[in-house]
């Protein structure tokens, strides 16, 4: 792969690097293989937020679906392998559209490539973007546009991130709605055993964004040499994911060198957690009118239908 140094991850990187302490945009976890990794994620044991909110989807789809338009248009965020929204169309009459949005583009197109072959009528027109910037899509022809951003995704965002995520997603979906997932707060030995799986796999996709970098921007990460460190910081109510240095090493980023000291880390991610009333209170912020909410009985995970008023 060519190395492209004024690519938007570049510059992040070199600014992730400069900065102290370091932290980086979890949204560049998501190359193919990182994508491959996350659907690896979904899949363990330990990683209960997928099958708890897939559950949610097999029991009230059908409760989501008649809070809908027949017709609606569904947009979806962060698409990734499009599985979820499949129980959302089954449960759907007609919808009019599919747009799913995602950054890996080559991810998303083998992802629609197979829910095209399942539902050869559905029209899907997938958006390969940053869905955490302001948006603009096509007219829908007066049908109602239903946002849906499954998963835990909006707990990578800082609160002010989260904010204006969603005061653009209201504006994008005024006059509609988003079905929104967000995992809660609950035991941490819980949030640490999904972080920290047996198998090593989410050590794999933390380390993988250093893989990437030097794929793609010519760096020389030692991947041996970094650490996955996950843990739950209760004061903020949010799972920290970091790569930890091992040893004093320098890193090469084009013409320029910078130096980890043992025990330095790069901050990868963060996945907030949220109280039902916290969640609303987000969305109400931001202009949404919080309406049902769907919980497993074990209070792991929630599902929101937030309605975004048309003026």
């Amino acid at each position: 792969m060519p190395v492209n140094l004024r690519s938007g991850f570049a510059r992040d990187m070199e600014q992730a690097l400069r900065e102290r302490p370091r932290s980086i945009s979890p949204k560049y976890f998501y190359d193919a293989q990182g994508s491959a990794l996350f659907d690896q994620i979904c899949e363990l044991p330990e990683y209960y937020p997928t099958r708890t909110e897939m559950a949610l989807l097999q029991t009230h789809a059908q409760e989501m679906a008649q809070l809908m338009d027949p017709q609606a248009e569904i947009v979806e965020f962060g698409a990734g392998s499009c599985t979820k929204v499949g129980l959302l169309l089954d449960a759907m009459q007609n919808p009019a559209a599919y747009r799913p949005i995602d950054i890996s583009g080559e991810h998303l197109a083998s992802a629609c490539a197979a829910l095209g072959q399942r539902y050869p009528a559905l029209h899907i027109a997938p958006v390969v973007a940053d869905y955490t910037q302001p948006l603009v899509l096509p007219a829908h022809s007066g049908r109602q546009r239903v946002g849906f951003f499954p998963g835990s995704t909006l707990g990578n965002f800082t609160p002010q991130e989260a904010l204006v995520f969603l005061k653009h997603a209201a504006q994008l979906l005024r006059g509609g709605a988003l079905l929104l997932g967000a995992d809660r707060v609950k035991n941490p030995a819980v949030l640490h055993a999904a972080y920290n799986d047996a198998q090593g796999v989410t050590a794999a996709f933390n380390l993988n964004l250093l893989a990437r970098a030097n794929r793609e921007l010519g760096c020389n990460f030692a991947l041996d040499q970094f650490a996955h460190s996950a843990f739950y910081n209760a004061p903020l109510r949010r799972i920290e994911m970091h790569l930890m240095s091992l040893c004093r090493q320098q890193v090469v980023l084009g013409d320029e060198v910078f130096t980890f000291e043992e025990g330095d880390s790069l901050h990868t991610e963060n996945s907030y957690k949220f109280t039902a009333h916290s969640l609303r209170a987000l969305a109400a912020q931001a202009g949404f009118e919080p309406g049902p909410v769907w919980t497993d009985p074990d209070q792991l995970f929630s599902l929101y239908w937030l309605q975004a008023p048309a003026l």
